[in-house]
């Protein structure tokens, strides 16, 4: 078989580009359109999230000056219910939450601090550790309530091992306050374990393990020698 001619070549191409060319056109245009929106939105998400957070962090310089003015405190919540409503699965949005579980758990409504919480212990934000601690913060309301049964259910789903330690020291509370003292001492026992494989501080839960009768030995932690230089002049 004979190849085409550059006459025949020029001629197919001019039959191509008529028969498809249109086609060819829209598509790159649809492309173009299609990253162009793109790059919009991203733009448009990130001036969305800085304004955010500078709401977030005005909210928290206002937070404890709102606490004893009650009308501040009223149009703080205003503010933070609206960032939360705009983007519910957003981190300022659990900052927020976090900021008004804190105000109401000095306040010793233990219940509004539960409710804040609630709010995001189902976030979707991929971030493991931010929910593990949701869920410890939220055991404590839940635990100041005597919701006991409730603040053990929560802990069991602390499974992160870098959070073995709080939780086993939490369900250990939790166990205390409700008179069981030998799951206590499981508990605080456990957490115990796993702090001294750490060698981190401990010196509560010592405290804690004696007032359920349990005394521990406590090896001296070895601490670093900081490198300093003396002056031989």
């Amino acid at each position: 078989m004979s190849a085409l001619s550059e006459e025949e070549q020029l001629d197919n191409l001019k039959s191509f580009s008529k028969k498809y060319g249109s086609a060819l056109i829209i598509g790159i245009l649809i492309a173009l359109i299609a990253f162009l929106g793109w790059q919009y939105w991203q733009k448009k998400t990130l001036a969305e999230n800085q304004t955010r957070t500078a709401k977030v962090q005005q909210l928290m310089d206002q937070a404890q000056a709102a606490e004893s003015n009650p009308d501040a405190l009223n149009n703080l919540y205003a503010a933070a219910d609206k960032i939360v409503k705009d983007a519910p699965d957003s981190i300022q949005a659990i900052q927020v939450e976090f900021m008004l579980a804190k105000i109401a758990y000095d306040k010793g409504d233990y219940a509004g601090a539960e409710k804040s919480l609630k709010k995001i212990e189902t976030t979707k934000i991929n971030d493991e550790g931010l929910v593990q601690l949701i869920k410890l913060r939220l055991s404590n309301a839940q635990l100041a309530q005597k919701k006991y049964d409730e603040a053990l259910k929560t802990l069991s789903s602390v499974t992160d091992p870098a959070f073995k330690a709080t939780a086993e020291e939490a369900r250990g509370d939790v166990y205390v306050a409700k008179n069981d003292i030998a799951s206590a001492r499981k508990a605080y026992q456990s957490a115990w374990d796993v702090l001294l494989e750490r060698k981190q501080e401990r010196q509560i839960l010592q405290i804690k393990l004696e007032s359920v009768g349990v005394l521990v030995d406590d090896p001296e932690i070895e601490r670093p020698i900081l490198d300093t230089q003396v002056d031989e002049s």
